[in-house]
């Protein structure tokens, strides 16, 4: 069976959330600390987009070994992440939209023996690449959630 059409949907569409989210903000907004002990929207879209990387080599991983077991990602022990905070919010968003693609090929063309295989995620146990897809997907609309609760911050504090 291949992916649902909803995480192909997800995958497609998803993340061009990040565009409406944060639409009419100036990138100096982005980076303003609302709450001192959180990521700021850009640090957000930071690990968005550094995460991506991780995601396909774990893809990868899962489809060329046998059950391979993954840590807990933590955005800071990931070296990308640190990298990523250097680059503008156009080449994030663009290496968003790259990787995604990246993505989408990579996921679209496995068959059902392809997508059943399994890597063992340190806290959920075993889960197959379907399901693995998935997991990206509430973690990255975990992440927009975050952004609109922010956004809507930063455009109530423009108000005042």
């Amino acid at each position: 069976m291949p992916l649902s059409d909803s995480i192909l949907a997800r995958l497609q569409y998803q993340y061009k959330t990040i565009d409406e989210l944060i639409s009419g903000l100036t990138e100096e907004q982005l980076k303003h600390r609302i709450n001192p002990d959180k990521w700021n929207v850009f640090e957000n879209i930071v690990h968005l987009a550094a995460y991506q990387p991780t995601f396909i080599k774990r893809l990868n991983s899962m489809l060329n070994e046998n059950e391979p077991l993954f840590e807990r990602y933590v955005a800071e022990n990931d070296p990308v992440f640190y990298e990523y905070l250097k680059k503008s919010l156009s080449e994030l968003l663009s290496d968003i939209s790259t990787k995604r693609f990246a993505v989408i090929d990579l996921l679209k063309n496995l068959d059902e023996q392809q997508l059943n295989r399994n890597g063992q995620h340190p806290v959920y146990g075993l889960i197959t690449v379907a399901r693995w897809a998935d997991f990206f997907l509430l973690h990255e609309a975990h992440h927009l959630w975050t952004i609109f609760q922010l956004t809507s911050m930063l455009r109530v504090k423009a108000q005042k």
